[in-house]
C-alpha cells in the first residue's frame, strides 16, 4: 500500500492510515535522519567535509579516538554542533509536537528517535527518547566523581573538572558503546504495547533501533512507513507514504477532519 502524498480517490492510503492515527489508544513514532535532512541537518558522513573528510570518521566517533585524540574529536563534535546552529525543525518535527502536547495525540503518543540534533525536543515534543544520545548534551568521559559536576568545568577543548582532570564528552552513544539501557527498555516497551507504529524518515539498517518495528508488528500493532525512499523497512509495513516528513506528517496528524469522523 503506497501513496504519494498526491493520490485522490474516495478512500486513499492516506485517508486510511489517518484513521488508523485517530483510532489507535497507543501510537510509537521511530524517526530516523531523513526528517532532519529536510531541515537542512548534515549526516554523521556529510559533517565529514572539507578540512575533517582527512580523518577516519570512526575514529572521530569513538572512545577509543576521543582518549587518543581528545581535542580533535573535541573540536569536530564542536563544528557539528555549529553546523545545526542555523537549523530550525520543520513541519513534520512541529506536527509531533502538536500531536503529543495539545491534540488528540496527548497521551497516547511515544516518539522515538534516532536522531541526536534535539530538534523534536526543540520543536516542543516532551520525553523524546533518544536511543543515540544528545549531541547538544555534555557528559564525563569516566565514571563522575563527588568533585564532577558540569555547570564548573574547566575550559579547554574538551572541557575538564578542575580537581580531578576528569574530561568532558558530547552526549552521543559513540560505535562500539551500548544504547543506554532505561531509554532502550522505555523504547520497546512502547513497540511492543501499541496498537500503531510510524516509522519515519529511516532507512531501517541500524540495530536494535530498526528491531523496534519488527517488535510492533510481532506484537500487533499497525506499522506504517513514511520515507522519500524505499526502506528495509518496509517489506513488514501495513502502509508505505512515499513522501517528505514535512508534508505527511501534518497530514497524518493534523489534517483536516474526515467525513464521518467525531
Amino acid at each position: 500500500m503506497t501513496d504519494d502524498a498526491g493520490t485522490s480517490g474516495p478512500c486513499t492510503p492516506l485517508d486510511e492510515v489517518r484513521a488508523w492515527v485517530r483510532d489507535a489508544r497507543r501510537i510509537a513514532v521511530l524517526t530516523g535522519a531523513g526528517i532532519s535532512a529536510e531541515s537542512g541537518v548534515p549526516t554523521f558522513r556529510d559533517a565529514q567535509t572539507g578540512y575533517w573528510a582527512q580523518f577516519n570518521p570512526m575514529e572521530m566517533a569513538s572512545e577509543t579516538g576521543f582518549r587518543a585524540q581528545p581535542a580533535r574529536v573535541w573540536d569536530w563534535y564542536a563544528h557539528r554542533r555549529g553546523l545545526l546552529a542555523g537549523v530550525q525543525p520543520n513541519a513534520g518535527h512541529r506536527a509531533l509536537a502538536a500531536f503529543a502536547q495539545h491534540g488528540r495525540g496527548r497521551g497516547r503518543l511515544t516518539l522515538i528517535t534516532q536522531n541526536v540534533d534535539g530538534l523534536h525536543q526543540r520543536a516542543g515534543s516532551p520525553d523524546v527518547l533518544c536511543l543515540h544520545g544528545d549531541l547538544t548534551a555534555d557528559r564525563w568521559l569516566d565514571r563522575p566523581r563527588a568533585c564532577c559536576d558540569l555547570a564548573h568545568v574547566a575550559p579547554g577543548h574538551p572541557p575538564r573538572c578542575p580537581t580531578c582532570g576528569n574530561l568532558v564528552r558530547p552526549g552521543v552513544v559513540w560505535f562500539g558503546e551500548a544504547l543506554p539501557l532505561p531509554v532502550l527498555a522505555a523504547a520497546q516497551q512502547a513497540a511492543q504495547s501499541c496498537e500503531l507504529m510510524l516509522v519515519v524518515g529511516t532507512a531501517g539498517t541500524v540495530y536494535p533501533a530498526a528491531g523496534l518495528a519488527h517488535q510492533a508488528r510481532h506484537a500487533g500493532a499497525r506499522v506504517v512507513v513514511v520515507n522519500t525512499a524505499a526502506s528495509e523497512l518496509d517489506g513488514i509495513a501495513h502502509a508505505v507514504l512515499r513522501g517528505p516528513a514535512a508534508r505527511l506528517l501534518p497530514l497524518l496528524l493534523d489534517g483536516p477532519p474526515m467525513v464521518g469522523a467525531p
